[in-house]
């Protein structure tokens, strides 16, 4: 349903086109989770849900994947300039 959203974020993560939040990296330290378990859940995963962001009114995109042991992990990301993506935060699922 999302597969355009889908291929930019991939695309961003090959180019190492993209930027974690403080609140990013803070859940990911919290899950014992590395910036290639990340890479891992978008090159794997599949986006599940698109939401809106209350406050900018944003749209951000749950991408539920695999870590590289294989356990789930979702990634919430939205689309920041030129191709690049933001990841809003990253958990265990």
């Amino acid at each position: 349903m999302f597969d355009r959203e889908l291929r930019r974020f991939r695309e961003a993560v090959r180019l190492g086109e993209y930027d974690i939040t403080s609140h990013g990296l803070d859940e990911m330290e919290d899950d014992e989770l590395s910036v290639l378990d990340l890479e891992s859940c978008v090159l794997t995963g599949s986006i599940v849900e698109r939401q809106r962001d209350r406050r900018t009114g944003e749209w951000k995109y749950v991408i539920e994947g695999q870590a590289l042991n294989g356990e789930g992990v979702a990634v919430v990301a939205k689309r920041l300039v030129r191709g690049k993506m933001g990841v809003l935060t990253i958990y265990r699922t």
